[in-house]
């Protein structure tokens, strides 16, 4: 579980964030939402692929609804899933952290 293991520092709920400290880094509270919002959308798709590799060892060849039984297993496997902080939460606290790479073209272009 590359993605998931330390994410024990991440809230599990939503807090209330200083925009202040949001746009510090960028100075453009619209850049750092948009640079959270794709690491958020990182962070979901590998979650995603995750989960979908875990679960394709439990899919069977023949999807007769008779036969589809709950599997422990599978179950616990979505629990787990379900009780990870939210991707967005995390890429917000990577971005703080510094954790995230970034650049702008355009401010690079303008800068030269």
């Amino acid at each position: 579980m590359s993605n998931t293991a330390n994410k024990s520092a991440v809230a599990s709920s939503t807090v209330t964030r200083d925009l202040r400290e949001l746009d510090a880094k960028t100075d453009n509270i619209y850049e750092s939402i948009v640079i959270i919002g794709k690491r958020a959308n990182q962070i979901s798709n590998n979650i995603k692929e995750e989960l979908h590799q875990k679960l394709s060892e439990f899919a069977s060849s023949n999807d007769n609804l008779e036969e589809v039984f709950e599997n422990r297993e599978q179950i616990e496997i979505s629990k787990h899933y379900e009780r990870l902080p939210k991707p967005t939460l995390v890429a917000i606290q990577e971005f703080l952290e510094e954790k995230v790479y970034y650049r702008n073209p355009t401010k690079e272009k303008d800068q030269q």
